[in-house]
């Protein structure tokens, strides 16, 4: 009997994750969107103190600190508490860059499909290619027009994911996972 690798077993988690977060987000796309903004936020100011703080330790230490240091860690903090103090302004960012991020990661995948027909067969190649396509056509329907895509990116976003899940759990139970 064969024994799957980590490969396979971390994949099978991470598909079954992903549904589940699609199938939340699907349910209620506004609360995920303001909880993706907010957890920007809280990222863009902690990322920040310790770029500022970065600067100040490299200051007492060798005399001089790192200015791009210094103004890409108040940045961020402006960026984080603006996030955090305006959710809204945040999801018509995310809604911008998120078609970018489609059509990013579906290139991706679509760039691996001669080793995933060999490893993984037929069936999970072509699942992976229409799946991807959809992706690249949903990402530039965004682009084309970005008010339709704030109010359907949280449908948008919860069909990827669970698409993206079942993609995940199929390349788990398929020949790539098995050593």
């Amino acid at each position: 009997m064969r024994k799957r690798s980590a490969f396979g077993w971390l994949e099978l988690i991470i598909g079954i994750i992903m549904v589940f977060l699609g199938v939340f987000i699907f349910v209620r796309p506004e609360t995920a969107l303001t909880g993706i903004v907010i957890l920007y936020g809280i990222i863009a100011v902690v990322m920040g103190i310790t770029d500022i703080m970065f600067y100040v330790k490299m200051e007492r230490y060798t005399g001089f600190g790192p200015a791009v240091s210094l103004i890409s860690g108040i940045f961020s903090v402006m960026a984080g508490i603006m996030l955090l103090v305006y959710p809204s302004a945040g999801k018509w960012i995310l809604v911008l860059l998120l078609p970018i991020w489609f059509i990013a990661h579906c290139i991706s995948r679509l760039s691996h499909l001669s080793i995933i027909r060999i490893m993984a067969g037929s069936f999970f190649y072509y699942f992976t290619l229409i799946m991807n396509i959809i992706g690249i056509i949903v990402g530039c329907m965004m682009i084309i027009n970005p008010v339709i895509s704030l109010f359907t990116a949280g449908f948008l976003i919860g069909i990827y994911f669970i698409l993206s899940g079942i993609d995940s759990i199929v390349m788990a139970v398929s020949k790539i996972g098995l050593r």
